[in-house]
């Protein structure tokens, strides 16, 4: 008898910064600590799939929840008036 496996896909929120010697910074709000970085915005997706996937394999070994994000985040920026001298 054949076991059918079906997989779930969880989504989350990725943030990219421009990192100061090239390159972009990678966070992921949903799960604290989980930061990474790559050369190149390719690169750092790649990385932060990977990271996320060790986060969550972490979790699972440890008998911990996985967070689930409850909707889509939204990020804007804002200004802010600052006076000059």
């Amino acid at each position: 008898m054949s076991e059918k496996l079906s997989k779930k896909i969880l989504k989350y929120t990725v943030i990219f910064e421009p990192a100061e010697e090239g390159g972009y910074v990678v966070s992921v709000p949903a799960l604290p600590g989980c930061v990474t970085e790559g050369d190149t915005f390719e690169e750092a997706m790649e990385m932060v799939k990977d990271a996320i996937s060790g986060y969550i394999a972490s979790l699972e070994k440890h008998g911990e929840q996985i967070p689930v994000e409850s909707g889509p985040s939204v990020m804007s920026t804002v200004d802010i008036p600052y006076p000059t001298p």
